[in-house]
């Protein structure tokens, strides 16, 4: 044990090595109560780590949310049920821009600075690209000066851990709180109360008409803030995540009269409420479940909002000026009718001065283009829960539909169609309906989905409200995708352009002549068989220290093309067509072994929500094809199969570096935008895709010959589901009818023939819904393309570096900047200008004032 005192590092003013190493052995000594030489652990490490990093960055949060109150800026409050942030530590180092230092500074302890990254657990609060969105725009809007907020709930377990057993998926306990998280300070002397259930009372005050809520349960909402730093640490913003607590621990009475678990009743139930994100909802109590999260979340959020609004003492009309609400999706939506009752009820406004403030504050961002997903609520579930909000809907719905009859006068299929309330045999609140009419703007995110959005789901609305409807092409983070996940590509990119790239993503056409140069396209690709390897290595270590999560040996070599197919399951996405393929393949290389064929990987990841049993039937089938495959000596190591579990962020940002072909196959017309897209292509992946969502875009930045793009368009695809007949395809080709007979007749389930029935009914059935047979032809044939393409190695790695080169459209840098300006009316703040915020110093020439 070391007998050197550790020293305080408080006087230091530089964030170099030292002072890192001071303030790592400081926390280790005192937060942690380890000794570094004697029984500290990397966990402890990790924490250590963490908490000094933290403190370096403190003084920056103080300082700008100083500065933002001082100059009364306009703020960005941003409302996402899912925030997927991954881990922090890594993001931090590199927006402090201080890896240099802390890398010097652990290894002069003997450490490894990626060791103590991988403590760090993955904060899972979301399911895929919706989550994963709010994470990036949390991202760019620190980087680029823009005061904001996000809003979320602080869930106690993530989506869910997921294992594999026998092909079958296995949900755990995701507890990424299990020891603690060093970034977020709890807030618990805020304490917002939360009421559920009751009654409304009125009466006329002065020959007004007042209401309040009564007789309600009450659940307390605690706050946990964790700071967000920019690139360059000019801004640190806040995430501020809800815990429900109950409003007392138990009820002392119950508890002495020995009815212990009657006294913790309250406390458990209120608690439930942020214990899990996205409870399944197929019973009526998991819808309420979700309904009293999603107002827990809005009421929270809202009072906080309005509470700093009011410190300022400003009158009402000032709201928008101030205060700019980002819905990102349905589930914030209730805000609408809370924004009211907080205006009408408790500040006492007229509606219709409250009804300007609400529609001026709001705006709302559609992430789906499934009308099944579109959230709807009972009307006696709403009453029941919130009667007050069903109220305030209902009255916004009756002056709505007034003017539709004015707007399009006798046309009751339009009255029908606009109505917040769904009529039918149990009523239903249409959240979608509700946040387009009570807010000011309507967002899609990406060409194609704004004009089927407009053309397709809410034709009407469009009619309604033309000028409400815009688009925001989505993006990422090149700091998280490139700089943070592929250290050796972000390096060879600025060596070759400069670092600019980093704040100004756009700049990475520079790189594009880069193409023509052979010295350049060796060290490309040598930086992506340095990725393979990296995520060889790191599977391998998984199957190794983690028994059971593979349940075939990883066997990989970074000679074969890595294809690659990572987000959630879902039958729009069609992780099924790219099986179904596979099979087609070992079907020919079992007849023909000896052909030739460059060995390709076909690797899988994704979470199926619990409840959703074809996709998880999907996931036992591509474990099946694995088994199956991967010990079948015909095919030899031509064709390798591999569902990875637990896909997460940590797990996306080595994956992705790695992939030689990026998958983004769903049904044209089905996927919003995608952002998995934009990342592989940003690591130097070639996308095989459908005319779909951002692909679109994509193929209109790089070009259609530097992608392999198969299937339907979207108009084709609607068209063709109204005579459809999928039996055709299975009668009229017999590779197709040999795939699905193999799969139907049990050869990758232990021959039991039952098990893929529900996809046999599906696809020849029940209408084959997303139109796999119909493209499956086409896809086999681009398939064919990757490998002649993949053959000529000088001829893909051209086309790898024009996809980085081309990906400048797609950073959420872009996507934030044009939220700003065209809806939020807010623009970058900065206390001193700075030459490393290319975009912030743009968009602040030509936007708003922010004071």
């Amino acid at each position: 044990m070391s007998q050197t005192p550790y020293p305080v590092a408080k006087n230091r003013s530089g964030l170099d090595a030292p002072y890192i190493r001071d303030g790592f052995l400081e926390q280790l000594t005192y937060g942690q109560v380890r000794d570094h030489e004697f029984n500290a652990n990397n966990l402890d490490r990790y924490f250590a780590l963490a908490s000094a990093i933290r403190d370096r960055l403190i003084a920056r949060w103080f300082d700008t949310q100083r500065a933002h109150h001082e100059a009364g800026v306009k703020r960005v409050y941003y409302l996402s049920l899912e925030f997927l942030m991954g881990r922090s530590l890594a993001n931090n180092v590199l927006n402090l821009r201080m890896e240099p230092a802390v890398v010097e500074a652990m290894r002069s302890l003997g450490l490894c600075w990626d060791d103590l990254c991988e403590e760090e657990i993955d904060a899972g609060l979301g399911n895929g690209g919706l989550g994963r969105l709010a994470a990036c725009f949390l991202d760019s809007l620190a980087s680029l000066n823009i005061p904001a907020m996000g809003y979320g709930l602080r869930y106690h377990y993530g989506i869910f851990r997921q294992s594999l057993q026998n092909g079958h998926q296995v949900e755990h306990p995701d507890d990424w709180l299990l020891y603690g998280c060093p970034w977020e300070v709890g807030r618990h002397a805020i304490r917002v109360p939360v009421q559920f259930g009751g009654r409304v009372e009125q009466w006329t005050d002065r020959g007004q008409l007042r209401f309040k809520w009564v007789e309600a349960n009450t659940v307390l909402g605690i706050p946990f803030d964790t700071p967000i730093v920019g690139y360059g640490a000019e801004t640190v913003n806040t995430l501020r995540l809800w815990e429900a607590r109950a409003t007392s621990d138990f009820d002392f009475q119950d508890f002495n009269r020995g009815e212990y678990m009657k006294a913790i009743e309250a406390k458990t139930q209120a608690e439930t409420l942020t214990k899990v994100l996205y409870p399944n909802d197929l019973s009526q109590l998991g819808k309420a479940l979700r309904l009293c999260q999603q107002y827990l979340f809005v009421a929270c959020s809202l009072w906080d909002i309005l509470r700093r609004f009011k410190h300022d003492q400003l009158p009402w009309a000032e709201l928008p000026r101030r205060v700019a609400i980002q819905l990102n999706d349905t589930h914030p939506s209730l805000a609408v009718p809370e924004l009211m009752r907080h205006l009408v009820d408790e500040e006492q406004l007229d509606w219709e001065q409250s009804w300007e403030l609400t529609t001026q504050s709001l705006g709302y961002t559609n992430h789906t283009l499934m009308p099944e997903a579109l959230e709807k609520w009972p009307v006696s579930m709403m009453e029941e829960t919130l009667p007050r909000h069903m109220q305030i809907i209902y009255e916004i719905n009756r002056r709505f539909l007034e003017k539709v009859s004015v707007a399009f006068p006798g046309d009751n299929r339009m009255l029908s169609n606009l109505s917040i309330i769904e009529e039918g045999d149990s009523k239903k609140v249409r959240m979608a309906s509700l946040a387009i009419i009570g807010s000011h703007s309507t967002n899609g995110v990406a060409a194609l989905h704004t004009e089927l959005l407009k053309s397709r789901v809410v034709p009407e609305f469009a009619a309604m409200f033309p000028g409400r409807f815009n688009n925001k092409t989505n993006g990422i983070t090149q700091r998280r995708w490139l700089n943070q996940a592929n250290p050796p590509l972000a390096k060879l990119i600025t060596e070759a352009i400069g670092p600019e790239w980093i704040v100004d993503l756009p700049a990475l056409r520079r790189l594009a002549p880069m193409a023509d140069d052979a010295a350049f396209r060796a060290r490309f690709m040598e930086v992506k068989r340095r990725a393979k390897e990296r995520l060889i290595a790191k599977l391998q270590h998984e199957a190794e220290t983690q028994p059971g999560s593979y349940e075939n040996k990883i066997d990989l070599s970074p000679d074969m093309i890595f294809d690659v197919q990572v987000k959630r399951m879902h039958e729009y996405k069609r992780q099924l067509l790219n099986a179904l393929h596979i099979v087609m393949l070992y079907n020919r290389l079992r007849r023909q072994p000896d052909a030739p064929w460059r060995p390709q990987a076909f690797i899988f990841g994704g979470k199926a929500a619990p409840g959703y049993d074809m996709a998880k039937l999907v996931i036992r089938l591509i474990s099946g094809i694995s088994r199956v495959v991967n010990n079948d000596p015909a095919v030899g190591r031509k064709l390798r199969v591999y569902f990875l579990p637990n896909y997460r962020v940590s797990l996306a940002e080595t994956i992705i570096p790695a992939a030689d072909v990026s998958e983004q196959i769903s049904t044209a017309g089905t996927e919003a935008s995608g952002t998995g897209n934009m990342k592989f292509m940003l690591n130097g992946a070639l996308t095989i895709g459908t005319l779909d969502g951002a692909n679109i875009e994509i193929m209109e930045e790089v070009g259609r010959e530097n992608m392999f793009i198969f299937g339907l368009n979207a108009e084709e695809a609607g068209e063709l589901s109204r005579h459809y007949d999928p039996m055709g395809h299975y009668t009229g080709n017999p590779e197709i009818k040999e795939a699905l007979d193999l799969i139907f007749d049990g050869h990758f389930s232990h021959g039991e023939r039952d098990t893929f029935q529900p996809i046999r009914r599906s696809l020849l059935e029940e209408g084959d819904r997303y139109l796999l047979l119909a493209d499956l032809l086409s896809y086999a044939e681009a398939q064919r393309q990757v490998q002649a393409t993949y053959a000529d190695q000088d001829a893909w790695a051209k086309k790898a570096v024009l996809n980085t080169a081309c990906a400048g459209k797609f950073s959420s840098d872009r996507t934030i900047l044009e939220y700003a300006r065209d809806i939020w009316g807010v623009a970058p703040f900065q206390r001193v200008p700075s030459s490393h915020t290319t975009y912030g110093m743009q968009a602040a020439a030509d936007g708003n004032s922010p004071r």
